[in-house]
């Protein structure tokens, strides 16, 4: 995500005035940028094939500059983009459905628990709910008119997409029913679970008709001027398709770890490492450093889910990779071959949880991006470089699955060129900016360190915000 400079926000109104339309990339809109043009490729839920997978290492390869960059929301960009590949990348999309329908491509932001149906928790599989609202969603026409930056969460219970900020949520409950939560309103409307698709793209619809009747440029739930009626117009609406809905008011206490996403950790994704399964297999879990991925390194992914796992690979809101179905020992062997030949994450996957690339993320930084004051990357690195020779993606430790339901950490840490803070998590971080002279480090509000450029100080002060208690007053993610 990234903030966005062509609007202002007038006291006392929710909603901004922009003076322009969104520009949030897609695959078929690319983005142009100081290393070439972006494709933001969408993939609902993170869940891809394998025939997928290597369709989109093919294509980094054939049009891009050979790697692939997982997003916050559990897409893939590719970047280096030559001028007039537009109709080849098209094609390739195509062919692999992973472009169903051009005309909703930026509208297929969904992003769903990543271990649903893997590890014994939550409420269900949601996967078939993914898949349904995708369909959903690219059958209809008011949904073409979606920001690129609305987005859809599918959670399984366990609360961990709830608190990613979507502006519509099914969460699913006990006994078959889903609860549709719209925007940040802790309250739901209970349906059955065999009509949570629908519910989620008639809520969408409803605040297309608000944004509409609001005569602004509104592209996120919290910016309707007038949320409060919305949730009756999508019961009409769920009544009208013969679906019985009624107000939910117990979802906190039913769900208490997404009563306020607002203030929920944004690190709480799968950890690297080995989940073990109730069916006796295991999925390997392993995070990109900073997002990125090599396309050997990717491919090798996903012939590890061809040949030894489900044909599945699912990527995660937090830039991670699981590759569920292998049997334990295979899991073992597999995750010491993934680790790399020096056991560093600069060549290899971070695979456990103690790596202090754990949690660490970083937008492009220079020479990709024009707006940035530093080479962020690679300062990155040379932070991390100075802990312990950042030795973080080797196997030791890593094949228990412990600690597999958040990062071993602390709080994330995000890494940014400039003020916009593009690609920042949700809730609570260690906000890293450039400034020119440097760079300030603050947590819950507070400033640790200003200008600071010595690796040794920034990793010191870095590893100081991670751990810093938070005090009584939440912490709200920059707008």
């Amino acid at each position: 995500m990234s903030s966005d400079p062509g609007s202002t926000t007038p006291a006392g109104r929710d909603a901004p005035v922009r003076d322009r339309g969104d520009a949030c990339p897609g695959s078929l809109r690319l983005h142009s940028a100081d290393d070439g043009a972006l494709a933001r490729i969408r993939v609902p839920g993170g869940i891809l094939t394998v025939r997928q997978a290597r369709t989109l290492a093919d294509l980094a390869r054939r049009l891009g500059d050979g790697e692939l960059h997982l997003t916050s929301r559990g897409n893939v960009q590719v970047r280096g983009l030559a001028e007039g590949c537009g109709a080849e990348l098209a094609d390739l999309l195509s062919t692999s459905d992973l472009l169903p329908s051009p005309q909703h491509d930026r509208a297929r932001n969904i992003v769903a628990s990543p271990l649903s149906g893997l590890d014994g928790r939550g409420r269900g599989d949601v996967r078939p709910w993914v898949r349904e609202l995708d369909r959903l969603v690219c059958a209809s026409a008011p949904a073409t008119r979606l920001s690129g930056r609305f987005l859809f969460a599918v959670d399984d219970g366990r609360g961990d997409v709830a608190a990613l900020d979507p502006d519509v949520t099914l969460l699913a409950s006990d006994a078959g029913v889903a609860l549709l939560r719209l925007g940040s309103n802790p309250a739901a409307i209970a349906v059955p679970g065999d009509a949570a698709p629908l519910a989620a793209l008639l809520a969408a619809e409803a605040f297309l008709a608000a944004a509409s009747a609001s005569g602004t440029r509104v592209w996120r739930w919290h910016e309707v001027p007038d949320p409060a009626p919305l949730a009756a117009e999508v019961r009409r609406a769920l009544r009208t398709h013969g679906v019985d809905a009624h107000v939910a008011t117990a979802v906190a206490a039913d769900l208490p770890e997404v009563a306020e996403p607002a203030g929920s950790n944004g690190s709480a994704g799968p950890a690297p490492g080995i989940v073990p399964a109730p069916d006796g297999t295991a999925t390997l879990s392993v995070l990109a450093p900073l997002g990125r991925l090599s396309a050997s390194r990717w491919l090798r992914l996903a012939s590890v889910a061809a040949d030894d796992g489900a044909g599945e690979v699912r990527l995660t809101p937090w830039r991670g990779v699981l590759v569920p179905g292998l049997s334990p020992a295979t899991a073992r062997e597999r995750m010491a071959e993934l680790a790399g030949p020096s056991g560093r994450s600069d060549d290899g996957l971070v695979t456990i949880p103690e790596s202090p690339w754990t949690g660490v993320g970083a937008c492009i930084g220079r020479p990709g991006c024009a707006r940035s004051l530093a080479d962020v990357r690679s300062d990155v690195a040379a932070t991390l470089g100075g802990i312990g020779g950042a030795d973080g993606t080797g196997v030791t430790g890593g094949t228990s699955g412990a600690g597999a339901d958040g990062t071993g950490g602390g709080l994330p840490v995000y890494w940014s060129g400039c003020e916009r803070r593009c690609g920042h998590p949700r809730g609570e971080w260690v906000d890293v900016v450039a400034t020119g002279a440097g760079y300030d480090v603050t947590v819950h509000g507070e400033r640790l360190g200003t200008a600071l450029v010595a690796p040794a100080d920034l990793a010191a002060t870095v590893a100081a915000a991670r751990t810093a208690v938070r005090p009584d007053v939440s912490m709200r993610s920059p707008r």
